[in-house]
């Protein structure tokens, strides 16, 4: 399934709790409805980000490895 995102964000160099904040600074700027998709790190942002998401509202469509360490978390802004 294929999803087209309205923005993309890459916090692969950044650490937690910085990785949180700019996806959640980034779908601030976005209107509901529109669709953010992430590129990050496993361990601990791909345990953090994807809950700290749902704690807020937003809907993950997807959540897939991309190889390596690397993921992808596709987000619809619900608020």
């Amino acid at each position: 399934m294929t999803i087209e995102a309205d923005r993309e964000l890459d916090i692969t160099a950044d650490t937690c709790p910085i990785t949180f904040v700019r996806v959640k600074l980034a779908l601030e700027e976005m209107a509901p409805g529109q669709v953010l998709r992430v590129v990050l790190r496993g361990g601990e942002p791909l345990e953090n980000v994807p809950r700290a998401l749902l704690d807020h509202g937003q809907e993950i469509l997807v959540r897939r490895p991309l190889g390596g360490d690397l993921w992808e978390l596709v987000v619809r802004r619900c608020r």
